[in-house]
């Protein structure tokens, strides 16, 4: 199986639905995905995992804290999804994409054990299964120190939660997302999301609201787990379109940073920057040698695309990930934070099950204007439908055929001192961040 045909396979495979799973034509359980790797042998059970799961935040703190071991010369594995630019930057070892010709290879292997259970009559895996097995035994093939797991979705009966007890697990914020999934409150998703503690780990978690922190509290309890509240910063002590700097402490200050420095912008990267160095300090209680240079380094060259990230000046680009309503809301504060009194040029796009209704209440009064694009994906909503909302609530709203039509014209239209900030899927990032670096 070349590379091609494994994506060409791939495509075959029933891709996840959330309408599929409300009305119960999608069943979400660990039963397939423990079937194939016990057919592979269950590579999962040879590595040691850093677990995350949380509503906003994963992805930044697992690269965060998948650059401060890789600066403490340890062999790190991560996995995280979806992709942005290419599919192989899901998998990754000390920031090296696995190889084509590598992902073929394991490919293979997996989608023959994917075969026999066809043959068999089982139910199969689904997309995100297969993409797990093979992040698995590549990882173990390559025999990785540790792993960095970020859920796809949930946490008790996401696929990644196949493995056995983490090293850590680490619950970034919790806010309302896959609701017709996780539950409407924020008790029920925490619940889904404690399903990745594990009896003995470590627990981190971000500090939450007192009824989702006691949703930790009891499942801990229960699961003779340690749970260990993030210490955050209080504000960057300094920030421009550069970076941003903060100070770091525990409360009895048996730990203390200075000055800590992280290139990306946005203001709540800071905390995410904290939770991998609470995290940094809880591995190294547990023996990993992880020293205060380390620390340092790792913060200061990591890199993460898509998340507030400045793509050109005059006028300024920027594109964020942002895809749910507390999200936004983030996305929000740091636009003011950055450009106070500005109104904004959005160019966004968002996927039919999201809430997107609250998400654009939230970012029109920022608005100069709205360019609509229909995000790459089956769960889209329509730039049209998109732009219909919009314009109902009295924003100004043009929809576009094309991400690169929407792009051409919000440049044009702009500005040198004019802020565009494209923003609203994950699905489309990858296509913007092209099309503005070959336009560079």
């Amino acid at each position: 199986m070349t590379y091609q045909e494994f994506l060409n396979y791939l495509a075959q495979v029933p891709s996840f639905s959330p309408q599929q799973v409300e009305v119960g034509k999608e069943p979400f359980s660990l039963e397939q995905i423990s079937t194939l790797l016990s057919l592979l042998g269950n590579p999962h059970e040879k590595l040691k995992y850093i677990h995350i799961a949380g509503t906003n935040g994963k992805g930044s703190t697992s690269a965060f804290l998948n650059q401060i071991l890789i600066e403490s010369n340890y062999k790190v594995g991560i996995f995280t999804s979806p992709f942005v630019e290419r599919f192989t930057e899901q998998i990754r070892i000390n920031n090296e994409e696995i190889s084509q010709e590598a992902l073929a290879r394991v490919a293979t292997k997996v989608c023959e054990m994917v075969e026999q259970m066809k043959y068999k009559g089982m139910s199969l895996p689904s997309e995100f299964e297969i993409i797990c097995s093979i992040a698995f035994l590549y990882f173990s093939e390559e025999c990785c120190d540790m792993v960095i797991l970020e859920t796809g979705l949930g946490g008790r009966l996401d696929a990644t939660n196949v493995i056995p007890a983490p090293l850590l697990a680490i619950i970034t914020s919790i806010s309302l997302d896959h609701t017709q999934i996780l539950g409407n409150t924020l008790e029920q998703i925490a619940t889904e999301k404690a399903g990745i503690i594990k009896p003995g780990c470590d627990v981190l978690l971000y500090p939450q609201c007192l009824d989702v922190e006691r949703v930790f509290q009891i499942t801990c309890s229960e699961q003779n787990a340690s749970l260990h509240k993030a210490f955050l910063p209080k504000e960057a002590s300094h920030y421009d379109l550069s970076g941003q700097t903060f100070d770091l402490h525990s409360d009895t200050d048996s730990w203390k940073f200075e000055h800590l420095r992280i290139p990306l912008l946005g203001h709540y990267q800071i905390n995410n920057a904290a939770m991998a160095v609470n995290a940094a300090m809880l591995l190294r209680g547990k023996g990993y040698e992880i020293s205060d240079e380390q620390i340092y380094l790792g913060l200061e060259h990591t890199k993460w695309i898509g998340r507030f990230e400045l793509m050109r000046k005059e006028p300024a680009v920027i594109i964020d990930g942002s895809h749910n309503e507390d999200g936004v809301m983030m996305l929000c504060e740091s636009l003011h934070l950055y450009f106070p009194k500005k109104k904004i040029i959005f160019i966004t796009g968002v996927l039919a099950d999201k809430a997107y209704d609250k998400m654009m209440l939230s970012i029109i009064p920022l608005a100069k204007k709205f360019l609509t694009i229909t995000p790459p994906s089956p769960r889209a909503l329509s730039s049209d439908s998109l732009a219909l909302f919009l314009n109902s609530h009295n924003a100004s709203a043009e929809p576009f055929d094309s991400i690169q039509d929407a792009i051409q014209a919000g440049l044009k239209e702009a500005s040198q001192d004019d802020v565009i900030c494209i923003f609203g899927s994950l699905y489309f990032l990858g296509e913007v961040r092209h099309l503005l670096l070959s336009k560079e």
